[in-house]
């Protein structure tokens, strides 16, 4: 079984690689690795290396840290069982593209388009 923190790193190597428009090639190529290798990484069957962290993080231009990021306490402990308490939209493909043409926008479009988002859940 995975641990959960290497999911989670997995999951966070996704979202940047969705985010920059990058296939799983892309990154393999830019790392030196197989696209099979990436693909392991990212569901947390297999656990990224430090070196190859950085490795990924500088191909992605991003830092190590990045990868960490909103990682909860509970989570970070050895003896945690289950995953994050919320739901993981961040893996959802859609929301990830929803999200990169979100902030192709101008200030103004994406202030209204949010503004329009929360008066429709409001009214559902």
């Amino acid at each position: 079984m995975a641990h959960p923190v290497d999911v989670h790193v997995g999951r966070r190597i996704r979202y940047r690689r969705w985010m920059l428009a990058k296939t799983q090639q892309d990154l393999a190529d830019a790392v030196g690795i197989r696209f099979q290798q990436i693909q392991k990484y990212e569901t947390g069957a297999n656990r990224v290396s430090a070196s190859r962290l950085y490795d990924i993080a500088k191909a992605m231009d991003t830092s190590v840290c990045f990868f960490f990021d909103d990682m909860s306490e509970e989570l970070a402990m050895p003896d945690a069982q289950t995953g994050p308490s919320t739901p993981d939209f961040m893996s959802e493909k859609e929301a990830l593209d929803m999200l990169r043409h979100y902030y192709r926008l101008a200030e103004e479009p994406r202030r209204r388009l949010l503004e329009l988002t929360k008066s429709l859940t409001a009214a559902a």
